[in-house]
């Protein structure tokens, strides 16, 4: 499996960025997703996640209210919106795929996660 994440850029504080991760492979929709931030000199720290079928959601609660995670199957695609951002939403955003337990819950901890993409830049000015 392979993830290309997508959709970082440069935004001002109460801005709004859209992220993509596209996905190969044809079992995506088994999968759970998860969305993951590192800041400079930071751990990488949780952001989201997404049950296979999308019918399940988990936030972080410095983001709660401000991202939503979706994910469409049929482009095997996942998204975050990101809305009210804030500069310390500055980050480089990663997004991961769980596949050994299937995809009926969600996962917190980078270590649940078996497929990681390259990372995407979001810079939020203020």
């Amino acid at each position: 499996v392979q993830l290309q994440a997508s959709g970082g850029g440069l935004v001002q504080a109460g801005g709004s960025l859209r992220l993509s991760c596209a996905a190969s492979g044809r079992t995506f929709s088994s999968y759970t997703m998860g969305w993951f931030r590192q800041a400079p000199g930071k751990e990488r720290e949780f952001v989201a996640a997404i049950t296979s079928s999308g019918g399940g959601t988990y936030y972080a609660d410095s983001v709660k209210g401000r991202f939503t995670i979706s994910k469409n199957n049929a482009k095997t695609t996942v998204y975050l919106q990101m809305g009210s951002l804030k500069p310390e939403d500055t980050a480089v955003y990663f997004c991961a795929a769980h596949k050994r337990f299937g995809g009926s819950h969600v996962y917190t901890s980078m270590s649940s996660y078996d497929y990681w993409g390259q990372g995407t830049q979001v810079t939020v000015s203020s």
